[in-house]
């Protein structure tokens, strides 16, 4: 069962809107359990309205959110953004080829290649591998009545593909913040390839670091206030983990009271704050 089947408890989702009907059959969204591109590792991804966005996670030590008249006691924020599937098919598509001693590997069923063991989640992603496929794999059809795509995952179409996605990071990430116009555009690209390092293998890093010529160990400081993704396995453990935080005693709950009451800021100073920044 997944960490979110069975839970009747109020959280707070922040994701794009899904717009108009794309016929894809997912306007009312589905929760996916898939493995995490880059760790392998179980996550959970959101399809809505034919549209794939990553579930991430942040929560502070203490909070609660005022939804309308009802208070949600977890303050825990849900953040649904939109991620290019073709990261998530690259390990599929990697692995169904097939390869031995050097060789370029078989051409595989896209239907069989989706048949993943213990993530039925890919089954719902039929819809949108399609033009994935186009970008980054050789395609033929079948020799029967042509009903079905059989794919092959081609290096240098992958090569070319992630060299437009650090150029397009390049040319976006002056754009979020000015720090990043100081930045020199060597440290621009670096951060650009390290940021895709995040949903790719070492392997494909490597590679596309020495097509640049670029040294990952050049790179700038990462912020300190990221967003963790959520993985599904954890989820569990982290709520056993509150439930039995609970059952502490009574000077316990004291003592939490008091550090609750110390770190606690004065909704009349975050107002204040806010009218005075906006002068």
């Amino acid at each position: 069962m997944s960490w979110w089947e069975g839970n009747e408890e109020t959280r707070l989702l922040i994701a794009p809107e899904s717009g108009s009907s794309t016929g894809t059959g997912n306007v009312d969204g589905v929760m996916l359990s898939l493995k995490h591109p880059k760790s392998g590792n179980k996550a959970c991804y959101f399809l809505n309205n034919g549209s794939l966005q990553e579930l991430n996670w942040f929560k502070q030590s203490y909070g609660s959110w005022f939804l309308g008249d009802y208070v949600c006691q977890d303050g825990g924020l849900y953040i649904a953004t939109a991620i290019d599937p073709v990261f998530l098919f690259l390990p599929i598509f990697d692995e169904a080829r097939l390869k031995k001693n050097g060789d370029q590997g078989m051409f595989r069923s896209v239907d069989e290649i989706l048949f993943v063991d213990n993530y039925p989640g890919y089954r719902h992603l039929l819809s949108i591998a399609e033009d994935c496929m186009q970008i980054v794999c050789e395609m033929k059809e079948s020799d029967a009545v042509a009903i079905e795509d059989y794919v092959l995952l081609n290096d240098s179409k992958v090569l070319a593909w992630m060299c437009h996605k650090v150029y397009q990071l390049k040319t976006t990430l002056p754009t979020l913040d000015k720090n990043y116009g100081a930045q020199s555009e060597k440290d621009t690209l670096i951060e650009a390839v390290a940021l895709l390092g995040e949903y790719l293998n070492e392997e494909r890093v490597k590679l596309l670091c020495n097509h640049l010529k670029l040294d990952l160990r050049q790179a700038p400081e990462p912020s300190s206030h990221e967003f963790v993704p959520h993985f599904v396995e954890t989820a569990p453990a982290d709520q056993a983990k509150n439930n039995s935080n609970k059952k502490t005693s009574n000077s316990g709950k004291q003592a939490k009271k008091m550090k609750a009451e110390t770190n606690s800021q004065n909704i009349k100073d975050m107002f204040r704050r806010v009218t005075r920044s906006g002068k």
